[in-house]
């Protein structure tokens, strides 16, 4: 059983560095005993995020999504240990306590990216971003300290946004080639733009305008996360966070140019971002 367990956390490590590099990192920057646990968080999350990807259409994604939502509601097809990632995020729920209607909000909200829809207002992009990036800030804190992990609830939250703001502004070319708009409309609207207009980048003026406003919110969101303590027990949870400012502050100098211009940084430049992170205790 224990060999099991340990090929299991390998093989979604393996997912994490594969797919999500940087919560790789957080994993192996992490206590050793709560790896396991956050390495199966974090490549249920990183499977959930690539779903648009392996799919042409939104029902074959749905059909994906469903799987998920059926093994955490205990009506799952097939042996669960066929699924390497589906065996070790039980087993990670059930040795933290984890709750499982978080991890059923995050799929559920998911189902958004699997359509062209736009979003509509500034709160349903925080509500998108608490049921995905906050709330698995927050779950791997329950992971690390759970005594801790509800004083870090506030700062879960704002820091969750600034994250979600963040990975979107880097998602932004790919997103508009496909027709998906993260960007709420009233934020467009505001800067005299509508869905089509911000898509078609014609308008670059009012397309940077938008976009730093959009960056700009989730620098606020970030300021916020700052201004409340963070337990050190729980803070390998917050440390992805790290990157979202150098991303936010870039999008908001790049403006309209952010459809032709790479804002990642180097994976040695983000190593060390996160490096210092931890060793400060900021993010």
């Amino acid at each position: 059983m224990a060999d099991q367990s340990l090929t299991n956390q390998d093989i979604c490590l393996a997912t994490l560095r594969d797919n999500d590099r940087d919560r790789y990192l957080a994993c192996l920057l992490s206590p050793d005993d709560k790896r396991g646990a956050l390495a199966a968080l974090y490549a249920f999350s990183a499977e959930l995020a690539r779903i648009r990807d392996l799919v042409h259409e939104p029902l074959p994604g749905e059909v994906r999504m469903q799987y998920w939502r059926d093994l955490l509601e205990g009506s799952a097809h097939g042996s669960t240990q066929a699924n390497p990632i589906a065996a070790a995020l039980l087993s990670a729920i059930e040795a933290h306590h984890l709750p499982q209607q978080t991890l059923v909000n995050m799929i559920d909200a998911r189902i958004f990216d699997l359509y062209d829809d736009p979003m509509e207002t500034r709160l349903s992009l925080e509500g998108y971003a608490g049921e995905t990036a906050s709330a698995l800030i927050q779950l791997a804190s329950l992971v690390l300290a759970p005594e801790e992990a509800a004083r870090s609830a506030e700062a879960a939250g704002h820091a969750g946004v600034a994250q979600a703001i963040a990975g979107l502004l880097l998602l932004m070319p790919l997103h508009r080639h496909r027709g998906q708009l993260y960007i709420p409309v009233e934020i467009l609207s505001a800067t005299g733009l509508d869905r089509d207009a911000f898509l078609s980048g014609e308008d670059r003026p009012r397309i940077s305008a938008a976009i730093e406003a959009f960056s700009g919110l989730g620098r606020d969101h970030l300021a916020k996360a700052r201004s409340v303590a963070i337990s050190p027990t729980v803070f390998p949870a917050f440390l992805p966070v790290a990157l979202a400012e150098p991303v936010l502050v870039s999008a908001q100098r790049a403006g309209a140019g952010l459809f032709e211009r790479q804002l990642q940084r180097s994976q040695l430049r983000r190593q060390a971002v996160m490096l210092l992170a931890l060793m400060r205790k900021k993010i």
